[in-house]
Parts: C-alpha cells; sequence; structure tokens
C-alpha cells in the first residue's frame, strides 16, 4: 500500500501531470460552452472521457494524500470530489423535474476548475475568502446607508399615484411622462417604494442614469409634484454618488488590499521557511 501511495504522490507531483490534467480542464470548459449551442454524440463520449479522467485524478489524489483528515479538510478537494460526484447522478431519475435543470447547472461549475490551474489565481481565491469577515461587516455599513437615503428618497421625491389624482392632476402627470419620462420608460417611479428606492440608488452607484434621476425629479419639481427645492434634490444626487461611490466602494477595495499584503506577507516567510527546512535536511546543497 505504501509502495501505491508513494507512485500516487509522484504522479501528482510531476509537472508533465498538472499540464495534462489542466489541459483537459480547459478542453471540459470549452466543451461546455459548446455544449450550449449543439450536443453530439461526439461531444458525449469526449465529457464522458473527460469525466473518466477526472475520477482518476481525484482517486489518485485521494491515494496520495497525507491523511483522510487533510484531504477531506480540503476545500479544493471537496469541491472537485462534489463536482465529479454531481456529474455521475443521472438525469432520467429526474425526467421532468426541476430537480434535473439544477444538476445541470451545477455541473456547468466544472469551468470553476479553472480557478486552480495557477497559484496566482489561488492567491487571489485566498485573499477574498479572507476578505469576506470584513467584506461582510462592510456589507453591513454599506447598507445602512442604503436604507437611510432610501427612506429619505420615497419620503421627499415619490410621485403621487396616477389613478388618485383628479383630472387636472392627471394631465399635468401625463405631460410630465411625456418631457420627462422614467430612464427607462417601462420602469415604475424609481422612488416610488422602498425596495424600488434602493434599487435605484444601487443603480446610480453604478454611474447609470443617475443624472437622468435628477433632471426628472427637478422637472417634477416644476410641475408641482415634488415639493423640495433643486438644491436639495442636486444635493441628495450627489452626496449619495460621492458616498457610495467613492467611500464605500474604497472600503471594499482596501479591505481587499490589505488582505492581499498579509497573505502575500504570509506566503514570503512559509517559502523562506521551507528554504531554512530544506538546507538543514541537505546542508551540503
Amino acid at each position: 500500500m505504501q509502495q501505491v501511495k508513494g507512485l500516487c504522490r509522484n504522479l501528482i507531483e510531476k509537472r508533465w501531470f498538472e499540464i495534462a490534467i489542466i489541459s483537459v480542464i480547459l478542453i471540459n470548459s470549452v466543451l461546455i460552452g459548446v455544449e450550449t449551442y449543439t450536443i453530439t454524440p461526439g461531444i458525449t463520449l469526449i465529457q464522458h472521457i473527460i469525466l473518466g479522467i477526472f475520477t482518476f485524478e481525484i482517486i489518485v489524489r485521494f491515494i496520495a494524500r497525507k491523511d483522510i483528515k487533510s484531504f477531506f479538510t480540503s476545500g479544493w478537494n471537496i469541491f472537485d470530489l462534489s463536482l465529479v460526484l454531481i456529474s455521475y447522478i443521472p438525469e432520467s431519475i429526474f425526467e421532468g423535474s426541476s430537480t434535473i435543470m439544477v444538476i445541470r447547472i451545477l455541473r456547468i461549475f466544472r469551468v470553476l476548475r479553472l480557478l486552480r490551474t495557477s497559484d496566482e489565481i489561488k492567491l487571489i481565491i485566498d485573499v477574498l475568502s479572507k476578505s469576506f469577515s470584513a467584506l461582510f461587516y462592510n456589507a453591513i455599513f454599506f447598507f445602512i446607508f442604503l436604507y437611510l437615503f432610501s427612506i429619505i428618497g420615497v419620503s421627499v421625491f415619490r410621485l403621487p399615484d396616477y389613478e388618485r389624482l383628479d383630472a387636472a392632476g392627471k394631465e399635468k402627470y401625463t405631460e410630465l411622462m411625456a418631457v420627462a419620462p422614467n430612464s427607462p420608460e417601462c420602469s415604475p417611479d424609481p422612488y416610488g417604494t422602498l425596495a424600488e428606492s434602493m434599487f435605484t440608488l444601487f443603480r446610480a452607484l453604478t454611474g447609470e442614469d443617475w443624472t437622468d434621476l435628477r433632471y426628472n425629479l427637478v422637472k417634477a419639481q416644476e410641475y408641482g409634484f415634488v415639493h423640495v427645492s433643486p438644491i436639495f434634490i442636486t444635493s441628495f444626487h450627489i452626496i449619495w454618488f460621492i458616498l457610495a461611490a467613492f467611500l464605500l466602494l474604497n472600503l471594499v477595495v482596501g479591505a481587499i488590499v490589505n488582505n492581499y499584503q498579509v497573505i502575500m506577507e504570509e506566503s514570503r516567510k512559509e517559502k523562506e521557511r521551507l528554504k531554512m527546512l530544506k538546507e538543514q535536511e541537505n546542508p551540503n546543497i
């Protein structure tokens, strides 16, 4: 058994084996895209062969493991094993069920195996995983301000319900929609509800039509549907855009950059430690 384990460990450490698996992952990813256009018996056969190669790789890495605990505590091993097992579930047993769509979607996630083809990509993933806690608190901080500004938006910018207006009001409202329609025209009142107001502010954060919001509200104020001054309308949207686009998003970027520096330093120290151990084991090198 030790001999087999040693052979498997030597195999996964070979550069050609790593390149071969990366090539198979690339082929698999391309074929998944091709299958969105057409499915032929040849493509299906290749996908079955690729699944067999992935299964062989998982078995080899399991045999070459240091111990069972170390294998199953590796997120990459769990990820690969889950994708392989899902690929073996026959679609026929879920015929006519929505479950089959879920299985197909999960199989598409095999494309994500490309993430393990480079140490640099793995480093980025480690940075993002370590940043989750900071990003969570940043998200809460962002949501507080989003919620606050959304309530303000609904309170002061919500247009009246067309059905509740009198004849003169309906005429003015129709004229307003003609000169200052919602963007896009099929969209509802951007500050009509709390949920819509939150989405509007998020859209403004991306830079999408946030100036149109200001111009439309100024025009609505001229028609008497919004009861705050144009200065307030302008100040509200400028303050939100500066706060969200420049300050809140920079907190997220700062958290990621900080963790990137931390992980790079940890990686450097780990390489130095391994180098020292190697020199101690082989003092003649």
